[in-house]
Formats: structure tokens, C-alpha cells, sequence
């Protein structure tokens, strides 16, 4: 019993690591983003022009994987990256947010629901964690009708069967990073087995299309004012 009690009096410990680790990596993500970005503040002349275009790509690399990374606001990044360097920048920009939040969706897919019910436990989540475990004990294929049989009202169950709708909006949602950003959504929408990979790529690649679209007809003077 003792032995018992001091496991779960480490659990929240726990739990706080792994969340100061996952704070400390958004912020060296956020950091290392804006550095690269900083350097490509270059002026492209002939003498120079295949070095800024080695940065560009690796600043593109870069930003799809700082996408994939909870909490990094993929939506201004990209939009700020429109404004700056022009329409020759943004189908790049676009490829690299459809797989950058691609990649999140994946490692969402990894992530055990048992990974989730420790967690929860950890955080003394009682309720979350019985959900989870109950998640846990059904078929991929079964486990909307789960959360549809679960759901307290109308609106939970609207927003499930609508789920596909509901991530464009939120992947679209200026200051969406508050609520986990692109990636974090991506991971969570990945985690919860609810969404197909297929339907997920193109509901992405539709969902991010507009903004990068309506720069290409308009130019970055969109964004003036």
C-alpha cells in the first residue's frame, strides 16, 4: 500500500515533466523558426542566388516540421511568410503547410490511447481517463459511435458527425496556436482514430488553399492595410 501511495503521489510530477519538456521544445521550435526566417533576409543577386535558394528550401523544411509542432501558430507564420517574400513564395509555402500538418496527423496516428489514459491518470483526469479506457476497449471503426452514444446533448454529436468541417474551421482560425495550432489539432485529430488519412490530406489541402489562392490573384498587396 505504501509503494502504492508513492506511485501516485509521483504521477503529477510526471505529468508536469512531460509538459515542461513539451513547453521547453515549442519554444526552441518557435526559436529556431524565427532564426532561420531572419536569415533570409538576403538580397538575391546572380552571385549569390543558388545559396539563397539552399536557404529557402531549408527554411520551407523547417517550417513544415515547426508545423507539425504543437502550439506554433502555423497560420500567421505561413501568411507572414506570403507577405514578405512575394507570390514566387507561396505554393511552396502551401506544399509545406499541407505536410507539415500531414506529418502531425501521423504522429498522432503513433501515439497509444494507452499513452493518453497514463497521462490522464497522472493528472488525477478521472472522468477523461474512463472515457479513454472505454475508447480504448472498441474497434477503430466503432469508436465514433462511442463518443456519439456518450455525448451529453445535440451539439457534441453535430460537431463529431460534421468533424471534417470542424477541422478546416479550426485549422483556419486566426490564433488557433491557443488551442494547439495546426499541429496540435493535427495530432489530436490523428489520436482520436477518428479520421481517415485520405479524407485528412484532402480535407488539409483544401482547407489551406484559399489564402495561399487569393495571393496568387491578388498579390501580396492582400495583406496592405
Amino acid at each position: 500500500m505504501p509503494e502504492e501511495a508513492g506511485k501516485s503521489d509521483r504521477r503529477p510530477v510526471r505529468a508536469i515533466v512531460r509538459i515542461a519538456g513539451l513547453i521547453v521544445l515549442i519554444v526552441a521550435a518557435n526559436h529556431a523558426f524565427y532564426f532561420v526566417r531572419d536569415s533570409l533576409n538576403v538580397d538575391i543577386r546572380p552571385s549569390n542566388e543558388d545559396t539563397v535558394h539552399r536557404m529557402i528550401m531549408t527554411f520551407a523544411a523547417v517550417y513544415a516540421i515547426a508545423l507539425a509542432i504543437p502550439f506554433v501558430p502555423g497560420v500567421e507564420i505561413g501568411l507572414g511568410l506570403m507577405a514578405a517574400m512575394g507570390v514566387e513564395i507561396v505554393p511552396l509555402v502551401y506544399l509545406c503547410t499541407v505536410a507539415g500538418l500531414n506529418i502531425a496527423f501521423l504522429i498522432g496516428l503513433t501515439i497509444p490511447i494507452t499513452t493518453l489514459i497514463r497521462f490522464s491518470r497522472d493528472l488525477h483526469l478521472t472522468q477523461c481517463e474512463t472515457l479513454l479506457r472505454r475508447f480504448d476497449a472498441v474497434p477503430d471503426a466503432e469508436k465514433l459511435q462511442v463518443l456519439l452514444s456518450t455525448s451529453p446533448n445535440r451539439l457534441p454529436r453535430t460537431l463529431l458527425q460534421n468533424r471534417y468541417i470542424v477541422l478546416a474551421v479550426l485549422i483556419n482560425l486566426p490564433g488557433n496556436f491557443v488551442i494547439g495550432g495546426g499541429g496540435g489539432i493535427a495530432i489530436i485529430a490523428g489520436a482520436s482514430r477518428l479520421f481517415y488519412l485520405p479524407w485528412f490530406v484532402l480535407t488539409v489541402a483544401i482547407a489551406v488553399a484559399p489564402v495561399p489562392l487569393a495571393v496568387l490573384l491578388f498579390g501580396p498587396s492582400l495583406f496592405a492595410g
